[in-house]
């Protein structure tokens, strides 16, 4: 509590709003120039659960305003870097980390169990997605977007208001222009992403005006700003409440992976594979190898908590009916490389695995 007592000082917030944070999940699509600066500070805010979702890798050119940052973070993952910087930063955190970028295939079992998207991303076939999910799910979506010295801001999909459609309805053939061709100034998304998470925090506690049906502009050569209204447009919020009801349709057909002895006696080879034995201590015979784990099936979901969801999860049984059932349930949980070992245990029984 002492690390937050300024801002429970505050009448608005007080013990209860703390709580609130401390409850809250929200997922941060992008941990560039913006996410960076939304993650900070939702982290120094005491966010409870913070998911980070970006494929990309950080670069030298990032560093100038990416302050999550630093030259030894160079080549790794930024998903991996920002966690770890997070971390550091607040030991009390709930990372979730998503090493791939969001698309069409994972993009529901990423969201699910959040409760706000913060958009920051750089390129518009994102941002429709980033809606569309937001809006079949109920939950609002935290936009900002930047360009050379200006910015813009607003939320989406909050308390029934307009959607990023009604603002930008999609055009065939409509490229965004990121700042690695526009370039930008360093100072820009750091501002620009203090206010999303702004927006954040506002939301979780129930405070203040919400920027919703409404679009904040900044200019910082001009050091001006302005805010205009957005209209809601029905055409557009069904357009995109109908394909995210048609993605999330397509998700849910992800059928589990089942493999024979012989590609299981391959991805045990690969110490990368995490490899998992759900059976109980008593039950015989025993896979006496250090790359698997044992993990009986009823404390699986708080193992996998600390493994990355685009990790290759191979689960086996005795028999293989406890091993697919368990693999459909991670599935819905947001894992993407699910197998299961198809006849469990009967199906190793002519190999060497077993010490006699």
């Amino acid at each position: 509590m002492n690390r937050y007592q300024r801002q429970i000082a505050l009448p608005e917030i007080g013990t209860a709003g703390q709580q609130k944070l401390t409850d809250a999940k929200v997922l941060v699509v992008g941990a560039g120039g913006l996410g960076c600066p939304v993650l900070q500070n939702l982290a120094a805010a005491g966010i409870g659960t913070i998911g980070i979702v970006d494929g990309d890798l950080v670069e030298e050119t990032n560093l100038n305003r990416q302050f999550l940052y630093n030259d030894s973070d160079c080549e790794k993952n930024k998903v991996t870097a920002a966690a770890e910087s997070l971390i550091i930063q607040n030991p009390n955190l709930k990372v979730i980390p998503f090493t791939s970028h969001f698309n069409r295939e994972n993009a529901f079992e990423i969201v699910d169990g959040f409760q706000i998207i913060v958009d920051c991303t750089d390129n518009l076939p994102t941002r429709y997605l980033i809606n569309d999910v937001a809006l079949v799910k109920g939950i609002p979506m935290v936009y900002a977007s930047i360009h050379q010295f200006e910015g813009q801001l607003s939320v989406f999909n909050y308390q029934n208001g307009p959607t990023y459609r009604c603002l930008f309805p999609e055009k065939a053939n409509l490229e965004s222009v990121s700042c690695v061709d526009a370039g930008v100034l360093g100072v820009i998304p750091n501002l620009l992403g203090v206010m999303q998470a702004n927006e954040v925090l506002k939301i979780i506690l129930g405070i203040g005006t919400v920027l919703s049906g409404k679009l904040w502009l900044y200019d910082g050569l001009q050091a001006s700003s302005q805010t205009i209204s957005i209209e809601k447009n029905a055409l557009e919020i069904q357009h995109g409440l109908q394909n995210g009801l048609a993605l999330r349709k397509q998700s849910q057909h992800k059928e589990v992976n089942a493999i024979d002895a012989v590609a299981f006696l391959t991805a045990i080879e690969n110490t990368e594979n995490v490899i998992i034995d759900l059976r109980e201590d008593f039950e015989e015979p025993q896979l006496n190898l250090p790359n698997i784990q044992k993990v009986p099936i009823d404390q699986l979901e708080k193992y996998l908590e600390k493994v990355d969801k685009n990790q290759k999860i191979i689960l086996l049984c005795q028999y293989g009916n406890k091993s697919q059932l368990a693999a459909n349930y991670i599935l819905k949980l947001g894992f993407n490389q699910v197998s299961h070992l198809q006849q469990g245990i009967a199906a190793l029984e002519q190999t060497n695995l077993f010490q006699s």
